[in-house]
């Protein structure tokens, strides 16, 4: 047993040390904030693809979503289907004007800069709250992707939590600082090739050795609710029928996409329309293989770890997050004696969650150093002032992503759902609108920012609804609690009403911006 955790160790430290590698190697090739911020926009199509779906999935990928159909059936694939759709549409209708509109609206390097050049905001005040939204919602992101990687750290060397979190964002932070957006890319294509091997391999062999025909008589004897025919129902869930409410919260996270800053910064990366065209068939030929073998992890694995059941008995501490890492576990380490394939495969998962977190470190530095420090605040610092500032602000917001995740109890879903939502609701409605309305305005936009983000927040944590709990007991409780609908369906339409009707009631926008959108529509760069 000794010699496998030191194969697997082995593995892991290879994989972390080459990740440490590419950054240093990125570091003398990172002159200025545009090089550390978007690489020179000279993303090829399969850089830009994989990394933007890499860090997009992130630990959910691996542990979220499998995990919750492990324990719940597969009427939790509703959530994949809804970020299929929304993949699709956002390589789609968003990839190409967001890459053309940013390099007319005078070259944009960020999401706020972006924002601010789009609706010639003189005063500031996009760049300033879109830069807060983008702190706040990503700290509890990375925290997300930092507490996946101290439980995976946790689950294989049986280490402690805390020191076990510690190793994977030192690691995530060290690249990060040193190579930047270039090093991010490169990194999270080799992250998502990785989780795509991963994905695909490990639930076909399980297939294969618990039998197809034995897989209904296992599944109904695991213990899952409603038996294997309720498990294997889309329409049901935890053995009851799936409520239309929520099938649209499931579906709504699809929304989400066009407001992840951190996906669409590979969009306005990307060198040329040609390798964007190439981008979109790549990225979605990826999601759709990923998605689908999560849910089957999450079927198979439910399967072949039995009698042992995750969360019960023996395995009382192990949640059903974990499925994946038991999988690789068992059938690498105890079943195959591969133990350093089986230490890469679980690579794959801390790729997924590295591939999400440098991301997100990357584009909070963006917000403070180019958005609000140069942006705002010293307007004429210098390109290696901003360099350092951008570095010093990685730092900083890792360590504080990293108190966030110290709780173990964390739960990486919870987390990236909270998170998701904010990001989707503030700047999803007035990404999509910058790019297909003309009439869109600099206070329709700071209306929709604001009213998606408050009513993410408000929905998710003010408690205001009379409710009693499990003991009889009068309690009050949020108005997600209490409906069950995610805040994302909500607040996204609530922006997008906000956007629509503050446009409508105050001033056109300038013929000097009609120009720049006629100029995004009909040219290519």
């Amino acid at each position: 047993m000794i010699d496998s955790i030191i194969w697997v160790l082995i593995a892991f430290g290879t994989y972390m040390l080459l990740m440490i590698v590419i950054g240093a190697n990125y570091a003398g090739k990172t002159q200025n904030s545009e090089d550390y911020f978007l690489g020179g926009r000279n993303l090829n199509g399969w850089v830009a693809a994989l990394s933007a779906q890499a860090s997009d999935m992130s630990g959910w990928l691996l542990m979220g979503l499998p995990g919750s159909v492990y324990a719940f059936g597969t009427g939790q694939a509703w959530i994949a289907i809804g970020l299929f759709i929304g993949t699709v549409c956002n390589w789609l209708f968003v990839s190409s004007r967001l890459r053309r509109y940013t390099i007319v609206a005078n070259n944009s390097l960020t999401l706020p800069m972006y924002l601010e050049n789009r609706f010639h905001d003189k005063n500031k005040i996009l760049l300033t709250i879109s830069s807060v939204v983008i702190i706040i919602f990503f700290l509890v992101y990375t925290a997300s992707s930092l507490t996946a990687g101290g439980k995976l750290f946790a689950s294989v060397f049986g280490m402690n939590y805390k020191v076990a979190l510690t190793i994977g964002a030192l690691v995530i932070l060290i690249y990060t600082f040193l190579g930047g957006f270039m090093a991010v890319c490169t990194t999270d294509f080799i992250q998502g090739t990785l989780m795509l091997i991963g994905v695909l391999l490990v639930p076909i062999i399980a297939y294969g050795i618990v039998g197809p025909d034995n897989l209904t008589d296992v599944l109904n004897s695991s213990g899952v609710a409603g038996g294997a025919s309720s498990f294997l129902n889309i329409m049901n869930d935890s053995g009851k029928r799936v409520s239309a409410t929520y099938i649209i919260s499931q579906l709504a996270w699809g929304l989400g996409y066009c407001g992840m800053p951190h996906i669409l910064v590979r969009f306005m990366a990307v060198s040329s329309e040609k390798e964007l065209n190439k981008s979109k068939a790549i990225a979605i030929i990826w999601v759709a293989l990923s998605l689908t073998f999560a849910v089957f992890i999450g079927i198979v694995g439910r399967a072949y770890l039995f009698p042992d059941i995750l969360g019960e008995g023996d395995f009382a501490n192990i949640t059903s997050e974990n499925v994946f890492i038991e999988m690789i576990k068992q059938l690498f380490v105890e079943h195959f004696n591969l133990d350093f394939i089986g230490g890469l495969f679980l690579c794959g998962i801390l790729a997924a969650i590295m591939s999400t977190a440098d991301s997100q470190l990357l584009v909070s530095a963006s917000a403070v150093a180019e958005d609000m420090f140069k942006g705002v605040i010293k307007k004429d610092a210098k390109d290696s002032t901003v360099l350092a500032a951008s570095r010093f602000t990685v730092v900083i917001i890792a360590l504080i992503a990293y108190v966030i995740a110290l709780n173990p109890d964390s739960s990486v879903m919870g987390l990236v759902s909270n998170a998701w939502a904010g990001f989707g609701a503030a700047f999803g409605p007035t990404v999509l609108l910058s790019l297909y309305w003309k009439r869109i305005n600099l206070p329709g936009a700071v209306a929709g920012i604001v009213s998606g983000a408050l009513t993410v927040i408000a929905w998710d944590y003010i408690k205001i609804v009379n409710s009693v709990d499990e003991a009889g007991r009068a309690v009050k409780v949020t108005l997600g609690k209490h409906t069950g609908l995610y805040s994302l369906a909500i607040g996204f339409f609530v922006s997008l009403l906000c956007i629509i009707i503050v446009s409508l009631i105050t001033k056109k926008p300038s013929e000097e911006m009609d120009l720049e959108f006629n100029k995004m529509l009909n040219e290519e760069v």
